[in-house]
């Protein structure tokens, strides 16, 4: 795994106008893995190219239909510069490339990682843009999907150095206006006894699919009236109810501190224990491990309302011996009298991320079909090939299928959440489905 280069990037982004974020895809960097390839840098979608951050591009007069302009480039990870070209042809339509960039940045990358470019207020050794390499496995990817909400449907956008911060400042605001009031009216007490205990992942994961049923203005999770209901599973956990999370956690960790430092005054305290979040956050060393545990449990959470909406006989984290499966379909005992992947039951084990980590999932592995749910863009060929060594098919929202930041697409040991449900479970296997 590359070094951290959070220090680094931090520092040329203080130096920046704005940035731009594109999330790589497979065609932007497997060249840089072959030795027989001519490509030599990435695709610039419409969203970077419509606007004033790229300079603009200029007609050829010996080859009309070819567009360019040439610009130094600073690549901060290696601390070099390079005289890049940006080209597009007319004659292949509106698509533009990025060339003349070090190949060694581009290689070995897992899918779906992060290419920043900044603009600079002033140049640097004669450039105005720098540019760096984030793998997305890495926690400096991590760090920039939370600062600017990078989600799975994220492609390519440009942001503004104050960007990110513009919903925590709101957020923050509103919860000054609530404590300074509470100071006043002599119930600061009761605020921090409310907001001292974060509500129960269970609790959480019910506010958002309320929430995601609200938005969408359907009555239930049922599947069987979904065409992507892993599309659905993949926003509620990962968009809506991180979202109510880090509002209650701004809450929760501003009572605590409130309440450690003895406040009793309106005056001004209160507002900069709010406003000074982000840095107080950093001490509460526990607070990112939180928020993943409970990202896992809470992807479980939103299987289970799944599969009980469509009437689907399963139970949950079902216990033999060691082992833990997620869930099993319909019973531990018809899992463990089964015949082989083709018999009616099986197991269906949910991780929100995976790396190293599907590994551990073999070990719940007994004599029938293993299902691997997730939510994970970042899986590499090589792993997905090691699962179907192990006859596990990973489970997959259907926009992470046929994306083309993910190898997803050409394995034959991925599916979709729709082709699990109504292949694998009502075509396949139909005993699982509770009568109405």
């Amino acid at each position: 795994m590359r070094e951290s280069q959070r220090e680094n990037i931090e520092q040329w982004m203080r130096q920046s106008r704005c940035i731009a974020i594109k999330k790589l895809a497979r065609n932007d960097c497997q060249w840089a893995d072959s030795r027989d390839s001519h490509q030599n840098g990435f695709y610039v979608p419409r969203a970077l190219m419509d606007g004033e951050f790229f300079p603009p591009t200029h007609q050829r007069t010996d080859k009309r239909h070819i567009w360019e302009t040439t610009l130094p480039t600073l690549w901060i990870s290696f601390g070099e510069t390079r005289r890049s070209r940006l080209v597009r042809y007319t004659n292949k339509g509106r698509e533009t490339h990025f060339t003349g960039v070090p190949k060694e940045e581009f290689a070995s990358l897992s899918p779906a990682s992060l290419l920043l470019v900044g603009l600079l207020a002033e140049p640097v050794a004669g450039a105005f843009y720098w540019f760096v390499v984030v793998d997305s496995v890495s926690e400096d990817a991590e760090w920039l999907e939370t600062l600017y909400n990078i989600d799975a449907e994220f492609e390519a956008n440009i942001f503004g150095i104050a960007d990110p911060a513009a919903q925590e400042t709101l957020n923050a605001q509103r919860l000054q206006a609530e404590l300074v009031a509470a100071i006043e009216a002599g119930t600061l007490h009761a605020f921090i006894q409310e907001a001292a205990v974060l509500p129960d992942p269970a609790t959480m994961a019910q506010r958002a699919q309320e929430e995601w049923k609200r938005r969408m203005h359907v009555p239930t999770l049922d599947p069987w009236q979904m065409l992507y209901p892993g599309d659905a599973i993949m926003e509620i956990s990962r968009d809506v109810e991180f979202d109510l999370f880090k509002r209650l956690e701004l809450r929760h960790r501003a009572a605590q501190v409130i309440q450690l430092l003895g406040v009793e005054s309106p005056d001004g305290l209160a507002g900069a224990v709010v406003r000074g979040f982000a840095e107080l956050n950093a001490i509460f060393l526990s607070a990112s491990q939180v928020r993943k545990s409970r990202a896992g449990r809470s992807f479980e959470h939103h299987i289970s309302s799944m599969l009980t909406a469509g009437n689907i006989l399963h139970h949950a984290q079902a216990v033999r011996g060691s082992t833990r499966p997620d869930f099993v379909l319909p019973t531990l005992e018809r899992v463990l009298a089964a015949t082989g992947v083709n018999d009616e039951a099986m197991i269906l084990s949910a991780k929100t991320t995976l790396r190293e980590r599907w590994k551990q999932v073999s070990l719940e592995q007994v004599n029938s079909a293993f299902f691997l749910a997730t939510v994970d863009d970042r899986v590499s060929a090589d792993a997905i090939d090691a699962m179907a060594a192990q006859d596990i098919v990973l489970v997959v929202p259907e926009r992470l299928k046929y994306s083309n930041e993910t190898v997803y697409r050409q394995k034959s040991n991925v599916i979709t959440f729709f082709e699990f449900f109504r292949h694998e479970i009502r075509e396949r296997r139909p005993s699982l489905i509770r009568p109405a």
